[in-house]
């Protein structure tokens, strides 16, 4: 007979996190940190849990496929419920078993004793239906209308029902893709569901997460996984196994041959292949469709608990869980919503000791340890198992630079006082303005090469998106003459910046149309010495390290729905924002800002002619343009922050 499944006793040890800004969240919260579990593998689980596969009715019929894991031996114990929903597979199907269960895979879970719930989404794999792509929120449902609300609040009382014995709570969690259905499972909710936790959740996926950023197209991360992704309406339900696009070692060479995309997806791709594709594609605005699929719209009266959790240098979601909190924060007020943000990529809190991403360290702790363990474990035990509180703030948030973890009652905290850095004749940037005589014709410019694209990183790669970019050395860039360098004095006290970053410029072109790239950077000190685990080779003295980078099509400067072209070689002016930092720059070191427009193939190109589609231009199209930015009293191009003392 296998071991009884037994509750580990509950031992904790207080320990403070990082330190807290004065003002912002008063005594920091002290956090539970349980001891390290077991771990389990495949054979342990198979012994400890029985494996049950369903086809969960629907109300309108369609049917999802399910797997459920239950403990053998209850000892008249009930459980409560673990669910994630995804379009990525429940795998593995039929008698074999996962090697880990429960959220990141974190064995404290499995030897505590949940019930653990997978489900193919509608139109996925061995779940009946259509797919469709974040599917949109249906507010006031008619009979039989159905949405992954609904399909989660079925799948709930099924459950209840039939995986036994379970004690009534269900917690629901999800990473991406399965962040966006996370948070769509909690609105209008199953009175069982009692806590989720959306972590790097697709949110507005052309606003700022996965398929675009300020209307600018995400190329290399989006053409191929959409290559072969999905299955045609109608279709019936099964094991998907698409190909992968053959791009080969050098991702700038391959997507700089490829050519216009719409031109180049309907080479390669068809409708039957790449239904997703087809769905979305024509959306090239933020039109009503990309409206409809911005989940944050519908966060409104959400009774479970949430955890949201994001990463400082996520390349997928980096807007989503700052966008999600603060959405259910303005339309759930009295939900007990929680954030934590750390410097990582995206997911990479669930694996690994996650405090080290390209050539960034972050202090020799396990960050990925302390969110495990610290955070998520006690806030879903607290919540479905009768768990103490780990009380957590508001917003923690991981302050690289100092490599500390702050907490706060409100992000951007309310002391945090704006400011605005100036761009100034020879490359200087400062906290200070241009000077009022300075005439309105200052300015710097260069020459954008749509066919010599600046490169995404300096080195051949074979994906064009990777997870370092975002943290990458800068001073491959600064070489270049299509990208301009402004950067401040050596700082004699530290600067901390929170916050939303928003890049002002003044700007003008000679072509018609333009993106701008603007990329915050901290220089190292020229005496910086490398650290024991640096890359062999990065030589860190001088470094400019990648804080923030974002794209801005500037075609859309009037109207995210209405795009405009420039008038050539007029002063025109645009403004965004930039996800938020909590950075400190170091006494000693820089602050760098830098102008672009191209940065490929992690962003599609600008053709720099106006044409209706950018999706649809021709190779006549692509026309070199000089490129305009003005720095004067009366233009003064800037960035705008809020800092600490």
């Amino acid at each position: 007979m296998p071991t009884p499944l037994r509750r580990r006793p509950w031992r904790a040890r207080a320990r403070i996190v990082g330190a807290c800004i004065v003002g912002a969240c008063g005594a920091l919260a002290a956090v539970s940190t349980a001891l390290p579990a077991q771990p389990v593998d495949t054979t342990w689980i198979r012994a400890h849990y029985r494996k049950v596969e369903a086809r969960i009715p629907m109300r309108d019929g369609v049917k999802l496929f399910t797997s459920v894991y239950i403990p053998r031996d209850t000892g008249g114990k009930r459980f409560p419920i673990l669910l994630s929903r995804t379009p990525y597979s429940a795998q593995p199907y039929g008698d074999v078993m996962r090697a880990s269960l429960g959220p990141s895979g974190n064995p404290r879970f499995a030897r505590d004793g949940y019930i653990f719930v997978t489900q193919d989404v509608r139109g996925r794999y061995l779940s009946e239906g259509n797919f469709t792509s974040m599917t949109p929120h249906i507010a006031n449902k008619r009979p039989g209308q159905v949405d992954e609300s609904t399909d989660t609040y079925d799948t709930i009382a099924w459950l209840l029902a039939n995986a036994t014995p379970n004690n009534g709570r269900v917690g629901i969690y999800g990473t991406s893709w399965p962040g966006f259905y996370a948070t769509a499972s909690c609105i209008d909710a199953h009175p069982a569901l009692v806590a989720c936790s959306p972590q790097a959740p697709m949110t507005d996926v052309w606003m700022g997460d996965d398929n675009f950023h300020n209307g600018a197209f995400l190329l290399a991360h989006n053409f191929g996984f959409f290559y072969r992704f999905g299955r045609p309406d109608g279709s019936a339900p099964g094991v998907e196994r698409g190909s992968r696009l053959d791009i080969g070692p050098d991702a700038y060479a391959y997507y700089l041959r490829l050519g216009a995309v719409g031109t180049a997806a309907r080479r390669l791709m068809t409708r039957d292949s790449s239904p997703v594709w087809y769905e979305f594609a024509p959306h090239v605005t933020y039109d009503q469709y990309n409206q409809d699929r911005d989940i944050s719209r519908h966060v409104k009266d959400m009774k479970p608990a949430m955890l949201i959790v994001g990463g400082h240098f996520d390349t997928e979601d980096l807007q989503g869980p700052w966008r999600t909190w603060r959405a259910v924060e303005r339309l759930s007020p009295g939900n007990n919503a929680r954030l934590i943000v750390g410097p990582w990529s995206h997911g990479g809190w669930s694996r690994g000791d996650a405090n080290t991403l390209g050539v960034q360290r972050f202090g020799s702790a396990s960050l990925g340890t302390y969110f495990r363990d610290s955070v998520e474990y006690p806030f879903f035990a607290h919540h479905l198992a009768g768990g103490p509180d780990p009380r957590l703030a508001e917003a923690t948030v991981f302050e690289t630079g100092t490599n500390v973890w702050k907490q706060y009652d409100v992000f951007p905290p309310a002391n945090a006082a704006r400011r605005t850095l100036y761009f100034h004749p020879n490359g200087r940037l400062a906290f200070t303005p241009p000077p009022a005589a300075s005439g309105a014709a200052a300015y710097d410019s260069y020459v954008s090469d749509p066919m010599k694209p600046v490169p995404t990183m300096d080195r051949i790669e074979g994906q064009g998106m990777p997870r370092d970019y975002i943290v990458a050395d800068q001073r491959y860039a600064s070489r270049r003459p299509d990208v301009l360098t402004y950067v401040t004095d050596v700082l004699t006290e530290d600067v901390t910046i929170v916050g939303p970053v928003r890049p002002a410029l003044h700007v003008a072109t000679s072509g018609t149309d333009a993106d701008f790239m603007v990329k915050l950077i901290d220089v190292e000190p020229d005496s910086a010495r490398n650290l024991p685990n640096d890359e062999p080779g990065f030589l860190r003295a001088g470094a400019q390290l990648l804080i923030r980078g974002e794209p801005f099509r500037a075609r859309f400067r009037r109207s995210w729905q209405t795009p405009v072209p420039f008038v050539p070689n007029m002063v025109d002016s645009l403004a965004f924002d930039m996800p938020d930092v909590n950075h400190t720059f170091r006494r000693g070191h820089r602050i760098m800002v830098q102008v672009q427009s191209t940065w490929f193939p992690f962003i599609e190109r600008n053709p720099q002619t106006f044409v209706p589609n950018i999706f649809e231009a021709k190779p006549s199209d692509y026309r070199t343009a000089t490129m305009r930015v003005y720095r004067a009293a009366a233009h003064p191009s800037r960035v705008e922050v809020r800092t600490l003392k």
